[in-house]
């Protein structure tokens, strides 16, 4: 169904890719919703898609020239910056990208979107190897933790005749993203959620450490959504470089002792959804050295003892009425291990994830999971960026403590 847009003000945003035929087809969905569309194309944008195109959709001149005539306001970029209610850059290159997280406003739309206060999505659109970039992602990291919504993009076909991840996301999928960005989900406001992220780290020496390679993002996700839907989010995080999400309190540990202790410390003090995404180590070695040990060539064997389990700890703690989320990560009988984990430490929802798939688990932008309920029911996810994710499980949250998520209608 189309989205109820009528007289919403968006603001258009094309860069120069070929996805950007596809924001004509966007352009024409938004007005079909009722928006007042204005496109905003750089130079390279142009040369893919005319102006002219835009302009026969929207009804309203396009503005590509930053020093052009001023037609649209006094400034006709600071006009445009204030009037927008929302900004949708698609196709977004590693340029624009890249220009955003570094402040650099060099042109009409960069400047546009450096200085309104609208929200802003981003749809990326470029070849994987460039989508996949250390830099790219970590520009797009960076606009995340500011506010900025990603619009992940799908894997397939693309331009260069290869298959990967980097197509941009479909007009449909933008079109329902402008109308969440309008209308932000409410659904957890003033609801007190404790979310667990990353590894925890257990010393055998001042050199050396048990691990495993979670790197966090899930759980970091989780936290972002809960927080723009109102809760009040503390999240407790294993040793990892992502940047706390905007209106989130965090606290940094090292060891699973450490996450135990500060977990069950802001359960004390009250909470009413914990979702515990940690990849907590299970064991740590009985003795830890207080010098580096040295090489000798000899065979070197740890004796290892178990850490607390925080799950469980939790599960026997847990009031009427709180929520309690855990993640299995699973390698072999998936289903069977995810609901004996689920009863044993009294969960009412379990995402079990299979690390051996492709693109899911540890250190994967996407992930592909199955939810598992307390009473039988289990839910398959397609693949989806983590940050999707994050929105899917909070919708169920949100049932689960009788409120409406942003997947009911």
């Amino acid at each position: 169904m189309t989205a109820d847009l009528a007289g919403r003000r968006i603001l258009l945003g094309v860069t120069g890719g070929i996805a950007a035929y596809k924001a004509a087809h966007l352009a024409s969905r938004l007005v079909q919703a009722g928006a007042q569309v204005q496109v905003v194309m750089t130079e390279a944008a142009a040369r893919f898609v005319t102006p002219l195109t835009f302009e026969a959709l929207t009804g309203r001149r396009v503005l590509t020239d930053l020093f052009g005539p001023q037609e649209l306001g006094h400034v006709d970029h600071v006009e445009l910056a204030h009037w927008a209610e929302a900004v949708v850059v698609a196709p977004a290159t590693a340029n624009v990208i890249g220009k955003l997280a570094a402040g650099i406003a060099d042109d009409a739309l960069t400047t546009v979107l450096l200085g309104t206060a609208a929200p802003i999505l981003l749809a990326p659109a470029m070849e994987s190897r460039m989508y996949l970039n250390p830099a790219v992602q970590a520009n797009l990291r960076t606009l995340a933790s500011r506010g900025v919504r990603i619009a992940e993009p799908g894997e397939g076909h693309l331009a260069s005749g290869r298959r990967g991840p980097g197509r941009m996301a479909e007009p449909d999928a933008l079109l329902a993203l402008v109308g969440e960005l309008l209308a932000p989900d409410r659904s957890l406001e003033g609801v007190r959620v404790l979310v667990t992220a990353g590894p925890t780290r257990e010393h055998i020496d001042p050199v050396r450490f048990l691990s495993n390679p979670s790197t966090g993002r899930q759980g970091f996700a989780v936290a972002a959504e809960a927080a723009r839907r109102g809760a009040q989010v503390l999240l407790v995080a294993g040793p990892t470089d992502l940047p706390t999400p905007p209106g989130v309190e965090r606290v940094d540990v090292e060891s699973a002792r450490e996450m135990y202790q500060a977990v069950m410390d802001a359960f004390e003090r009250g909470v009413d959804v914990v979702i515990k995404a940690a990849a907590v180590s299970d064991y740590r070695p009985r003795t830890r050295l207080e010098q580096k040990r040295k090489k000798t060539g000899a065979a070197w064997v740890l004796e290892l003892e178990p850490n607390p389990d925080i799950l469980a700890a939790l599960g026997r703690r847990r009031r009427d009425g709180q929520v309690l989320v855990g993640f299995a990560a699973e390698t072999d009988e998936g289903h069977a291990h995810a609901r004996a984990k689920l009863e044993a430490k009294n969960l009412d929802l379990i995402v079990l994830n299979d690390v051996g798939e492709p693109g899911a688990g540890f250190a994967a932008a996407t992930n592909r999971v199955d939810l598992l309920w307390r009473d039988g029911r289990t839910r398959s996810l397609p693949l989806m960026s983590k940050e999707d994710l994050a929105r899917v499980l909070l919708d169920e949250v949100a049932r689960l403590l009788g409120r409406a998520g942003s997947g009911d209608a």
